[in-house]
């Protein structure tokens, strides 16, 4: 039974993440914007940004301290922006919501200690939802 509702609970969390997350249309690769994201650990990620509105929104976002929950999907290997990690996010699936599903929650640390397991039950569809993971500023590019 408890296999059964796991795949119910992450085939329902995968639905409604690929509703929830649309792909925007990249920008050229001149117009992406980086971004720092701490998380309650202190953990810091950057975060890379191509879609026009997703950077237009991420700048909101940090202009005015808001909490919203970055959305994106996990990428499994390491960006030359974002060394210290052994993965990083899709640039141009890049979201912001009021809310997020606790299926894709996890710390920074936890989806590098657990990278492996991505996809399957822990972040269905690869997608990422840090719940304390706060943009803070925007950095210059590489």
């Amino acid at each position: 039974m408890r296999r059964i509702t796991a795949k119910l609970g992450a085939l329902a969390a995968a639905t409604l993440l690929a509703v929830t997350v649309q792909t925007g249309q990249a920008g050229a690769a001149d117009e992406a914007a980086y971004f720092k994201m701490r998380d309650h650990t202190r953990a810091e990620f950057i975060v890379k940004i191509t879609a026009p509105s997703a950077i237009q929104e991420a700048r909101e976002i940090v202009e005015r301290d808001d909490q919203k929950i970055l959305i994106g999907r996990i990428i499994k290997r390491q960006a030359g922006y974002n060394p210290a990690w052994s993965f990083h996010l899709d640039p141009e699936r890049i979201q912001f919501s009021e809310a997020g599903l606790e299926v894709c929650d996890a710390t920074t640390q936890y989806v590098e200690d657990h990278l492996d397991e991505a996809g399957g039950a822990f972040l269905p569809g690869l997608y990422w939802c840090p719940w304390t993971g706060r943009l803070i500023e925007e950095v210059p590019a590489p």
